[in-house]
């Protein structure tokens, strides 16, 4: 699987700078990518920071250090929970439905069919979405990031009554470029593995029916699975150029 994923992404590069580009392609599944994944996004960002304010809390105010908890969120946040939780649950939503739509296509043979009319199916089908799920992801990572400081607000405020200014202003206080552009900048790796799993698995599905199950359940496994590793790599590289 690794060297036909490798060859996969090789002929992803190859294709992807090449005109002519499908743009309202593109511009149509990051619509739908992105609207019907931000319900449960939404839900996840806001639950993330009321808990993680809610548990650190109680730990934090045993050393006396609760004046802490906003900047604790808030770089919790940023730079490793809203990033990696939201491509988690985005490989869960959009890789398995990639995988299965294209594996649809391939068992019932409409992909064959696009390459006697003479149209590239893996432009058409595989680069668009790849390209949206690199774009898309960092959009909905910033929106959880929101959410998830907000929701560490309201947990904060319903045991010590803070102020909303006060909580900004510690919060933007507490982060700097070298917290977020990383952050952000990883989803960007994210998306790619979630676009490019689900286009590989879907685009190579076999034996029918359930080989497009098999390639649903196992775009997401395998997104996931290389997603963490990935996050592992990047945190490395960002320790080592960022100090």
């Amino acid at each position: 699987m690794i060297a036909g994923l490798t060859t996969f992404s090789i002929q992803f590069f190859k294709k992807v700078f090449i005109p002519p580009y499908e743009f309202a392609e593109i511009k149509r599944h990051m619509d739908e990518l992105g609207v019907k994944t931000l319900p449960i996004v939404s839900v996840t960002g806001f639950i993330i920071g009321l808990v993680l304010a809610m548990q650190s809390q109680p730990t934090m105010a045993r050393f006396g250090a609760e004046a802490y908890l906003p900047s604790m969120v808030a770089l919790s946040v940023v730079r490793e929970l809203g990033p990696v939780i939201t491509a988690l649950i985005f490989a869960g939503r959009v890789s398995s439905g990639i995988g299965a739509e294209l594996g649809s296509m391939r068992v019932t043979e409409q992909i064959d069919a696009m390459e006697v009319s003479a149209i590239n199916p893996f432009r058409f089908l595989v680069v668009t979405r790849v390209v949206a799920c690199t774009l898309i992801l960092p959009m909905l990572t910033v929106y959880v990031m929101f959410l998830a400081i907000f929701g560490g607000y309201l947990a904060i405020f319903l045991s010590r009554h803070i102020s909303f200014q006060l909580y900004t202003n510690t919060v933007v206080n507490a982060l700097e470029f070298s917290d977020v552009i990383p952050g952000i900048a990883k989803t960007f790796f994210f998306g790619y593995i979630v676009g490019i799993v689900g286009t590989y698995k879907g685009y190579n599905a076999d034996n029918g029916t359930e080989g497009v199950g098999r390639a649903s359940t196992s775009s997401v496994v395998v997104a996931s699975l290389i997603i963490l590793l990935a996050d592992m790599v990047l945190v490395k590289l960002t320790v080592l150029i960022w100090g």
